[in-house]
């Protein structure tokens, strides 16, 4: 069939780089969307809740389950000897039990499992364990860890040039400490899984899982089985945030055993308080620093020594550790270095992937040496940045020896700058100061540079299915978890793009590991970039099959072929794509089709800490003014302006939406969200009452981001760059601002002891020391360096 020619339309037809709703938008309006705990359930559910340790660090002495037998409702309680399997859930380093044997090593550890007919009766039951202790010392803080030589890893090292000469010809040298909170994942949708079992000893476990096939391997392990086994499933997430990187592993395979042993399908869900208790959160860091600068303000020898609160396991503390060692940089050159990081063991939570994974804990120590360095010199903070940023063809190596060969950061940020007023506030915000004694407002400009790709090598492919149907519907699977982010929307614009169909033909269905192996987790920023690709190079097998077949019947070059919107371009002929779906059908011409994708050029030696660990850097920066009043600490974000590089950006809409999301969450890692334990190594804040992550009424009412127009120089999908987690740092600006204020009631002249997260009592204390040290001091020009808390 002959159909009329339309120049030009294919050639401008495009799916990609344009802004497309979220594939499940409407779904989450409308409350349809199917999370794990509203799969329907099985007949014969059994429901679980998990027994946990009430001391820091002791040897059980007795366990008596009885009174938990005898509850309402329960049907068996399981504890470790009961594991078919391996006792372990860990990722890397096998030392983090499923339950603990023999000795609790937080508050919070699960110790058994117990299966009942409701929720509300397992979870009652699980309390009425009686557990005899014998309590051991306990360490809670990366202070105590340090002190104690207590890791769960080897320290790690990271040495350029000669720092110790450097300091020695630095005309100014600084030193201080730094105390940085961790942070609560506090995703929407808890930790779930529901395992069922199936015939000659499957399982299919459907759990809310940033990585799929590192719960089958668990669960199989726990089992006693192999990986063909177990199929682990997952549609999609309310929240992950790398909170259900690793640690969605323990309630996957706790399911998993009790289901294996009642013969029946369990559904383990977690209450919040019992989540926040059990799981681990960012890591908190303790930094001692010491930075050597000239009269300019340019850095010229940094020393560092970060300890991490790792907990009482490994979990992935260590590729934390490594990736806050490779950010220290931030987006400044450091000629001469010493950079260490250990990962304190403490009777806490294992601690463990979140957002940035190491990165911002790593930056934002540089950031608070640039800050005090401004102030110690008299001049803006923002002059002392751009003196030590990265150059384009010289001072354009990485500590680690990654030369840099995308940098926009100055561009950039004088985008941002002229963009937002920023000498022009300044100013303004000076005159306010010098009338106003209560409140006091302040302004901050912080950069962000943030290197893309698993600092494993290895992790860094993906794999994806593309189905073509005969009515010229296509559904695609990848390796890739859907927590919110919006991948497979990306995904899906990528093999609508690729294929030239218009997006409502294109379908995702859930991630799954019997259809996709050996996928990596989706985390550091990797989702789009590695699943994109894969579906893409699926998609792109399908196309040129198509476009062969086409010549075949109509004649002409198969490079000349044109697919785009809904119709294909062949010899003269517009074709459309389900017509030729269907003749190709019948010709027999195969219309699915497997993709892979590994990130080129990466290699990282870990024994010297060099090598070319990123695929690329994303660039971004935010400027952000906020008032604090003086005498109660309180504070408010009154604007907000940020420009961030997303490249050639998938999906504009979303991309904005991830800077504007990582923005407010990391704004709370520094300010208001604060992980407490008492002494005992109870974990306080553990609910939505005692933790606070912000509200609606802490976002600024001036709230401007922008996407920084560029391309990315690598070979990413369709050029783009990542925004999952290099935005989550742009809230530096409003710590800094917050500081700067601080700052003003000493008329800049002393640098305020903040720690992080800066809630109303840190900016109290900050106020007071600024208050005292220009009261002690007068005429001079103090320095204060931080007291640092403990972090409990």
């Amino acid at each position: 069939m002959n159909h009329p020619v339309t120049p030009g339309l294919t050639d401008a037809w495009k799916a990609v780089g344009v802004a497309r709703p979220h594939e499940s938008a409407e779904l989450h309006v409308l409350g349809q969307a199917t999370y794990t705990d509203d799969i329907p359930e099985v007949h014969g559910t059994l429901h679980a809740a998990l027994g946990l340790s009430a001391k820091a660090h002791a040897r059980i002495v007795a366990l008596d389950l009885a009174p938990v037998l005898a509850c309402p409702g329960v049907v068996a309680a399981y504890t470790a000897s009961d594991i078919p399997g391996t006792n372990d859930c860990g990722p890397i380093i096998h030392d983090d039990p499923i339950f603990a044997q023999g000795e609790v090593l937080y508050v919070g550890q699960p110790i058994f499992i117990v299966v009942a007919d409701t929720h509300t009766n397992a979870r009652r039951a699980a309390r009425k364990a009686v557990v005899t202790y014998e309590e051991l010392p306990a360490i809670l803080t990366p202070q105590q860890a340090k002190a104690a030589s207590s890791y769960v890893l080897p320290p790690l090292r990271l040495q350029r040039g000669d720092a110790q000469a450097a300091f020695e010809r630095a005309p100014h040298v600084l030193k201080g400490e730094l105390f940085v909170g961790g942070q609560e994942q506090f995703y929407l949708e808890g930790q779930i899984a529901y395992a069922i079992p199936k015939e000659n000893r499957g399982m299919l476990v459907q759990c809310s899982t940033q990585h799929p096939s590192e719960m089958q391997h668990v669960v199989a392990h726990a089992l006693g089985l192999h990986s063909h086994h177990v199929t682990v499933e997952c549609r999609r997430m309310g929240g992950g945030f790398g909170g259900k990187e690793s640690q969605s592993a323990l309630w996957a395979a706790a399911a998993a055993i009790a289901a294996t042993l009642t013969k029946r399908p369990v559904k383990l869900r977690a209450d919040r308080d019992d989540d926040m208790m059990v799981t681990g959160k960012r890591h908190c860091f303790w930094y001692e620093y010491e930075v050597g600068y000239d009269d300019d303000g340019r850095i010229v020898a940094a020393r560092v020594d970060m300890t991490l609160r790792a907990g009482f396991s490994a979990d992935l503390s260590g590729p934390v550790a490594t990736r806050a060692v490779c950010h220290f940089d931030n987006a400044y050159y450091l000629s001469d270095v010493d950079i260490r990081a250990g990962c304190g063991k403490t009777n806490t939570q294992s601690n463990t992937a979140f957002r940035g994974f190491g990165g911002p804990q790593g930056a934002i120590a540089i950031e608070y040496v640039i800050d005090e360095i401004a102030r110690n010199l008299g001049r803006d903070a923002l002059d002392i940045r751009r003196l030590n940023f990265y150059g384009k063809t010289e001072r354009n190596e990485t500590p680690y020896r990654q030369v840099i060969v995308d940098n926009v950061i100055d561009e950039l940020t004088t985008e941002l700058e002229r963009s937002s007023e920023y000498r022009a506030r300044r100013e303004s915000i000076a005159a306010f100061n010098a009338t106003s004694p209560v409140l006091k407002k302040g302004l901050a400009l912080t950069p962000v540079k943030f290197g893309i790709a698993f600092n494993v090598t290895h992790l860094n492919q993906a794999g994806a299915l593309v189905h073509v149907y005969v009515d010229g519907s296509v559904l695609v699977n990848h390796g890739g978890t859907e927590m919110g982010q919006g991948i497979n929307t990306k995904v899906m614009q990528v093999v609508a793009h690729e294929l030239g169909v218009d997006l409502r033909h294109v379908r995702a269905s859930a991630t799954d590991t019997s259809k996709v192996a050996n996928t990596s987790a989706t985390a550091a920023s990797t989702g789009a970039d590695l699943n994109g690709k894969a579906a893409q190079d699926a998609a792109r097998q399908i196309r040129e099959r198509l476009a062969a077949f086409a010549v075949k019947q109509y004649g002409g070059d198969v490079a000349a072929v044109r697919f785009g919107a809904d119709l294909v371009h062949v010899n003269g002929h517009e074709v459309p794509f389900p017509e030729l779906v269907q003749k190709a059908y019948l010709a027999r011409v195969q219309l699915w089709s497997d993709g892979f994708y590994a990130t080129p050029g990466l290699h990282w030696d870990p024994k010297t800490m060099t090598g070319h660990p990123f695929s690329y850097y994303a660039y971004g920066a935010a400027v952000s003014e906020v008032v604090v009043d003086t005498l109660t600490g309180e504070w408010k974000l009154l604007r907000a302006d940020a420009l961030y590089d997303a490249g050639a950006s998938l999906n504009p809409a979303i991309d904005i939406g991830q800077v504007e999301g990582a923005f407010i969450q990391g704004m709370g890692w520094l300010t208001t969200e604060q992980l407490w334990w008492n002494d005992a190594g109870k974990l306080m804040t553990h609910a939505p009452s005692t933790y606070k992550i912000p509200g609606i009424s802490d976002c600024p009412e001036d709230f401007r981001v922008r996407l920084f127009d560029n391309r990315n120089v690598e070979d990413s999908i369709h050029r783009s760059k990542a925004t999952g987690e290099p935005p989550l740092l742009l809230p530096f600006s409003v710590f800094f601002a917050i500081r700067d204020a601080i700052s003003s009631v000493g008329e800049h002249r002393v640098n305020p002891p903040l720690n992080a997260p800066a809630t109303s009592e840190e900016i109290l204390k900050a106020v007071d020391a600024v208050q005292g040290s220009v009261a002690n001091k007068m005429g001079s020009v103090p320095i204060f360096e931080a007291t640092v808390s403990d972090g409990k």
